[in-house]
């Protein structure tokens, strides 16, 4: 099982992978970065992709609904943003404390694979151990 500095290698090694963090949304800090950043600064996209990370997994309109009341970790699995240049895919990782972090994940929109990253991210993010 990885720990954050292996799961984000193994994030950068994605086709068009530009940079990746470990992000805590409540707080919106990097609990890990690899790669670059769109801003040139990690600090700043953690705080950015926290703010949106915050309101899907807060907002009702992406609350469960009565098919996933009680269903484990946070009610949204993950986000996409797609720019003129990139995708940033933002995946929750069901943690044992409260849930509150997201692995983000900026590929090149020419280079990368949407699929691809959405399918390896949820993989990482089941397997990752926080340390």
């Amino acid at each position: 099982m990885p720990g954050i500095d292996e799961c984000l290698l193994e994030a950068m090694a994605l086709p068009g992978a530009r940079g990746a963090a470990l992000v805590d949304w409540s707080s919106g800090l990097a609990l890990g970065t690899a790669g670059d950043s769109p801003v040139g600064d990690h600090e700043t996209t953690a705080a950015e992709t926290a703010e949106l990370a915050r309101a899907a997994a807060e907002y009702e309109s992406f609350a469960p609904g009565p098919d996933d009341a009680g269903a484990p970790g946070p009610p949204v699995e993950d986000l996409i943003v797609t720019t003129r240049t990139g995708y940033h895919v933002l995946r929750f990782v069901d943690t044992s404390f409260d849930s509150s972090v997201f692995l983000h994940l900026w590929l090149d929109r020419t280079d990368g694979n949407l699929a691809l990253a959405r399918h390896r991210l949820r993989a990482l993010a089941e397997g990752l151990v926080l340390r």
